[in-house]
């Protein structure tokens, strides 16, 4: 056999992945990141009674808007490799829209953004949006998981999400010199 006939065929070019901040809708409503910044997010959390971190720049934040209201928003607090998400709050959906489902999207169109950052692992609390969280890639893990950086925020439950292709969380070193692997 000739070792051209050997060799596997060329696959075709695929085609460039969309951006992680193009805007989605779904059902009527436009996911995206924030236009505005993260204050009109900060102000629904408010308005929601939900606890927001301080702000800081690197912080990512996403809305959902329908006929030009905030009717959610999600926020990610970052640091270094990690994060963790607030949110998503979602008020005032519209009439035969579910918050939940709306809340759904709106993770779901956050992750791409935290793939192309390069983050390793997100974490969140998770209530009462289990389904959102499972649905979305996130596992429950114990509370020594979470980064020194983002412990004591308020809540109980941990889940994290990891970037795909990786099968254990990374979290940093106890003494801050590395990294140690988590699941051993």
């Amino acid at each position: 056999m000739p070792r051209s006939a050997r060799r596997p065929a060329l696959r075709p070019a695929a085609e460039p992945p969309g951006s992680a901040l193009e805007p989605r809708t779904w059902q009527g409503i436009v996911y995206r990141p924030c236009q505005a910044g993260a204050s009109e997010v900060r102000r629904l959390f408010q308005f929601a009674g939900a606890w927001a971190p301080t702000a800081e720049p690197g912080e990512l934040a996403w809305e959902a808007q329908t006929d030009g209201r905030l009717v959610a928003g999600v926020l990610v607090e970052r640091a270094g490799e990690h994060g963790f998400v607030h949110g998503p709050v979602a008020v005032d959906v519209p009439p035969g829209e579910d918050a939940l489902a709306v809340a759904a999207q709106l993770v779901a169109a956050l992750l791409p953004q935290v793939r192309s950052l390069g983050m390793s692992a997100v974490y969140t609390r998770p209530q009462g949006l289990d389904r959102v969280w499972v649905r979305a890639g996130f596992v429950p893990v114990p509370e020594a998981m979470l980064p020194a950086s983002l412990r004591n925020r308020p809540g109980t439950g941990l889940y994290a999400w990891r970037r795909p292709g990786t099968y254990e969380i990374a979290t940093p070193d106890a003494e801050g010199g590395g990294r140690r692997r988590g699941g051993r």
